[in-house]
């Protein structure tokens, strides 16, 4: 499934802004091609920039990665918890109290890339046999309808969205 696929309403949400930074490629093609490109762009993060932040109260880069980690996770468990056709309505998550709960700034860079390409593995998997009927069945979280497929593109378009932000705020790069 790509992209355009998708329901066009789930663009008039607030993750439609992480969709909008994909290509129009296939989930799987994302899943992975997602996983080599951040595994090699944290890769080149300096030690001394690893806990630093772009602004007072900004994130550290650090935090912001195991972010990604963190709501891959939530994403994936609404994904499962849809496929399984449960309906019961399930509740946001605050990202800020995650952060600050996370010892972000007390791990590693190589323990952070390992538990990241450890979760994406997992995303992989997950949707790796998916039919369009798995693929298409809804479920409502943070008050919002997905489909098991927008949250499987959500998943790639947060990571992205993310790494573009490092990219330009934290190391002054061009963004991917």
């Amino acid at each position: 499934m790509t992209k355009s696929s998708l329901p066009q309403e789930v663009y008039n949400q607030f993750y439609g802004t992480y969709l909008s930074v994909l290509d129009d490629r296939e989930l799987m093609d994302l899943l992975t091609a997602g996983k080599t490109e951040f595994v090699k762009f944290i890769e080149n993060i300096s030690e001394s920039q690893w806990h630093s932040s772009y602004s007072l109260g900004k994130w550290t880069i650090a935090e912001v990665i195991l972010h990604i980690i963190d709501a891959e996770r939530v994403f994936q468990y609404r994904a499962l918890r849809f496929l399984r056709n449960d309906k019961t309505p399930l509740p946001g998550f605050d990202q800020d109290h995650y952060v600050l709960n996370s010892y972000a700034n007390t791990r590693s860079k190589e323990s952070l890339i390992n538990e990241f390409s450890t979760v994406r593995e997992a995303s992989i998997s997950l949707f790796l046999n998916l039919d369009n009927e798995g693929l298409t069945r809804r479920g409502v979280a943070s008050n919002i309808e997905w489909t098991v497929a927008t949250l499987g593109f959500v998943i790639c378009g947060h990571q992205k969205h993310h790494q573009q932000i490092i990219a330009q705020r934290y190391l002054n790069t061009n963004p991917i």
